[in-house]
């Protein structure tokens, strides 16, 4: 699993680094220093300094631009595809893929004056994301279920959006995403039980292989007292079933 804000085990400022590299090697070098993962779902955002996340736009827009060369696109005079480079590299840093370099948003907890201890249940929310293998589009819904306690932390309902947005903004596999977004609530929210469930479309099979346009995917994680309780969990997933309906 990667971890969410690690503290670098190194300094950042530059001042070990060779400022002739590419801004990826040196990142890169950060990362494999402080043996830190940085698969296509990690979050490297605590190995970043201010302004790199510009300057490496610019240079994935560079790299884009070889690749529709090799593509055999004539960029410079059709006027469709001659910002195209630029385009793709704005959005995979700052928009499909930020959940890659931003840190995750903050995420203010109360505690639970009112010892709630009822089921709670949040969605759907909307979530996109990309396929890892292929990069194409991920679309699909959220819902997730709380069963609080009296230790147990509240957070606002906009901020369960933020933090699946933010865990999805990444080239993800969705059987990875879904524990990766558990972990994340159970440690903000401390609750005696969560559930979570993920139904989405996968661009990867209606633009290519299969062309299958109704396949869908959903799988779930259960901890605490759903997967405890199947008194419980069945609450959970038929109430989810008639928003369904």
């Amino acid at each position: 699993m990667s971890q969410i804000r690690p503290t670098p085990l190194f300094r950042i400022d530059g001042s070990d680094e060779d400022s002739a590299l590419p801004l990826s090697q040196r990142i890169r070098s950060r990362l494999e220093r402080a043996n830190h993962r940085f698969n296509a779902n990690d979050n490297i955002s605590a190995f970043l300094k201010a302004g790199e996340v510009d300057e490496l736009q610019l240079e994935v827009a560079a790299k884009m631009a070889e690749v529709l060369k090799s593509l055999v696109i004539d960029t410079e005079t059709d006027h469709n595809t001659q910002e195209t480079a630029h385009r793709v590299a704005k959005m995979y840093l700052s928009e499909i893929f930020k959940g890659r370099y931003q840190p995750m948003p903050a995420v203010t907890e109360f505690p639970n004056v009112e010892q709630l201890n009822e089921l709670l249940i949040v969605g759907p929310i909307t979530v996109r994301s990309a396929c890892s293998h292929h990069l194409c589009p991920i679309i699909g819904k959220v819902w997730i279920g709380i069963m609080p306690n009296g230790h147990s932390n509240l957070i606002g309902l906009s901020k369960y959006a933020r933090i699946c947005d933010w865990v999805m903004s990444r080239p993800q596999i969705q059987e990875e995403a879904v524990t990766q977004l558990a972990n994340i609530l159970q440690d903000k929210v401390k609750p005696d039980g969560l559930a979570i469930v993920i139904e989405a479309d996968h661009f990867c099979m209606h633009w290519r292989g299969v062309k299958d346009a109704d396949a869908r995917m959903t799988n779930s994680v259960m901890r605490g007292s759903f997967l405890k309780d199947p008194n419980l969990r069945r609450e959970f997933l038929s109430l989810l079933t008639k928003k369904n309906t």
